[in-house]
């Protein structure tokens, strides 16, 4: 999907400003971004605070983690817990929605 197809009430969603293109719901203890990366899209290393879960629905990424790289397609969910380093591609066109999760004293990474 294109950046203009996503429909009306996604596109009104704040826009995430940061290494792809995505729509911003913002949730209590959570966002949601509906993501979409062109095909040739490279995530260099990094870490992060949130504790993310993702859905790819479009094309396929590749999430290395950990010293092994994993490809996941449409339907296929991944986990990246909060603080590990990790790095992601995409060869064709790929969209997702992705789950980021605060962590918290009294929230555990799941």
């Amino acid at each position: 999907m294109k950046w203009g197809e996503f429909p009306p009430r996604i596109r009104a969603l704040e826009p995430y400003i940061g290494r792809f293109e995505a729509f911003r719901l913002g949730a209590e203890g959570c966002d949601v971004l509906f993501g979409t990366y062109p095909g040739g899209t490279r995530i260099e290393r990094h870490t992060h605070s949130t504790d993310n879960w993702g859905v790819i629905t479009k094309g396929e990424m590749v999430i290395a983690m950990q010293g092994t790289e994993r490809r996941y397609a449409p339907g296929d969910w991944y986990h990246v817990p909060a603080g590990v380093e990790h790095s992601a591609y995409c060869d064709t066109e790929t969209e997702e929605v992705e789950f980021w999760f605060c962590v918290t004293d009294d929230a555990q990474s799941v």
